[in-house]
């Protein structure tokens, strides 16, 4: 029995990787196979336009795709598209995956205005890349009724150092509430709810304990790094964006344990280089 993996670039791989370790044998989709790491076995194909030559003996399906640039357009070809070829391949194959795990985007559950947000509110995508999002979440349930969703809020980690960067470049900070993910506890999740005993169920949130206000999340970052604390954006002039709180107890609930509670374990790990484990 094998396990697919649709979309290997770093979250996909480092998923891929953890279940290597657990002895599963797997196989990456990527446009450039030679990137797969080992022991995983990279297949090419571009999911835009390609459907898979899959095996038959699928046991775990992981659609981890990403897309090239923020239009519309560029969420299509990668999560719509893309989405719908895969699946024709799964077909063609004559595969039962007994576990099916879309990765999805807190984005999905919309703006807000600093509310605790849950799986049980209805989505309320507020972009049109978001709108695309959500139509390949329903696209997922409707070929797997008992398939996962699992929404990532803003992911960080090794090679992702957005916010590290602004700081260091002085930018300053609104009063807005963020969420997010380390990279290694979002791959961890996903492993969780393909291999736990108990049936999961279809959505859940992977975010992090503690929804935070940007401006915090910067001075602590600041605080860290020997640098200047961001100056406050007042309220008139900050970026009209989402301000919501997402909660984790759903994927808390089923047994899952975080290795970064916070943003303040996690950025720390990430400031003394540790988590990469691939290219």
């Amino acid at each position: 029995m094998s396990v697919v993996i649709a979309g290997c670039g770093d979250l996909g791989t480092e998923i891929g990787l953890r279940l290597a370790e657990q002895g599963h044998e797997v196989v990456g989709l990527r446009r450039h196979a030679e990137r797969v790491p080992a022991p995983l076995t990279g297949l090419p194909v571009d999911l835009r336009t390609e459907v898979p030559q899959l095996p038959g003996d699928v046991e775990l399906l992981v659609v981890a795709t990403a897309a090239d640039g923020r239009t519309p357009e560029d969420y299509r070809a990668a999560y719509v598209d893309g989405l719908r070829n895969l699946l024709t391949g799964v077909l063609e194959a004559g595969a039962l995956p007994r576990r099916a795990l879309l990765i999805s985007s807190t984005a999905v559950c919309g703006d807000g205005d600093g509310e605790e947000v849950t799986e049980d509110d209805p989505p309320a995508p507020a972009t049109p890349t978001a709108e695309v999002l959500l139509e390949a979440e329903e696209i997922f349930h409707e070929h797997f009724p008992h398939g996962t969703v699992l929404r990532l809020a803003g992911i960080y980690g090794p090679g992702r150092t957005r916010l590290i960067d602004r700081v260091r470049a002085g930018a300053a900070a609104g009063a807005a509430w963020t969420n997010r993910i380390h990279r290694d506890d979002a791959a961890a999740a996903a492993v969780h709810l393909l291999t736990m005993a108990a049936q999961p169920l279809t959505l859940y949130l992977g975010v992090d304990d503690e929804p935070a206000r940007e401006r915090d999340v910067l001075a602590f970052l600041a605080e860290q790094l020997g640098a200047p604390p961001p100056e406050d954006v007042p309220e008139a002039d900050a970026p009209r964006r989402g301000s919501k709180r997402l909660s984790n107890r759903r994927l808390r609930a089923s047994g899952f344990a975080l290795r970064y509670p916070t943003y303040r374990e996690g950025y720390r790990a990430v400031l003394a280089g540790e988590g990469e484990r691939h290219s």
